[in-house]
């Protein structure tokens, strides 16, 4: 009988820890929403993070969507070419890169170099003990520190999005017009006239969910820090893990919800 139970009890004991977690990350983010709407609002923290989030995510986003794009482009001219449709090149780019690859790809960088330095500096301060420093200054650590990243997240990432959906499918059009031989204007036309509004906007909606996983990641488990330089490097570890799989499952939900029928 114990042979039978066992693995259900360990299980259960999963099912019950993954839950449990879903609650807390549940109630953390909405706590942090909730401070947006409640004043003080620190705007000097905003702007900070506005520009490391938005501004200094750029190049590896830019060249990310660069090669993403050029490799979309020759990966469908060579199956193309087993069905003579390599002419649909320039559409299949582009709604490639818009409605999947671009968001997806801005949102797993933005999980590699941004969740990582949220949980890092949070963990390192709650390790130094500077977050209870500011409850004894009376600044909320939530309105301080996390409302602030996860509002510039939800901002920011979204135009790095539309950076990258265009960066991607510049990539696609330099390795079309230059290695395949396709006419500049021509697919600078087919690319245009194939994209639909709902795409760009389901590209930008995926920006937005996608900037506040990774930053509240980045925020709770910063939080969620253990002790010392282990605490610090396991909470990065988990912040940037979870952030990745979270994005990946809401990816696949979003692309359910827009492009279902």
């Amino acid at each position: 009988m114990k042979v039978i139970t066992a693995p259900l009890a360990h299980l259960g004991r999963a099912v019950l820890a993954l839950l449990a977690i879903t609650g807390r990350v549940t109630i953390f983010a909405s706590d942090g929403i909730s401070h947006f709407f409640r004043p003080p609002f620190y705007w000097r923290e905003f702007l900070v993070a506005l520009g490391q989030i938005g501004w200094l995510s750029l190049p590896v986003v830019g060249l990310t969507a660069f090669f993403t794009g050029g490799a979309l482009a020759l990966q469908i001219y060579a199956g193309g070419a087993r069905f003579s449709a390599e002419a649909v090149v320039p559409q299949i780019v582009a709604i490639g890169m818009v409605r999947e690859l671009g968001p997806v790809l801005v949102g797993l960088m933005i999980a590699a170099r941004v969740t990582s330095s949220i949980a890092a500096e949070i963990a390192t301060m709650k390790v130094t003990e500077q977050i209870d420093a500011l409850v004894t200054l009376s600044t909320h650590p939530m309105k301080y520190l996390t409302a602030p990243r996860v509002l510039a997240a939800l901002l920011v990432v979204p135009l790095l999005v539309g950076v990258g959906d265009i960066i991607g499918i510049f990539g696609g059009y330099v390795v079309g017009t230059q290695q395949l031989g396709f006419n500049p204007a021509s697919y600078i036309k087919n690319t245009v006239d194939f994209l639909e509004f709902t795409d760009v906007f389901s590209s930008m909606v995926k920006g937005c969910v996608f900037g506040g996983i990774a930053a509240t990641m980045g925020c709770y488990f910063g939080m969620q820090s253990g002790r010392g330089a282990q605490g610090v490097g396991q909470a990065t570890k988990a912040s940037v893990q979870a952030a990745a799989v979270l994005i990946l499952a809401a990816n696949f939900l979003l692309t359910s919800v827009f492009f279902s029928s």
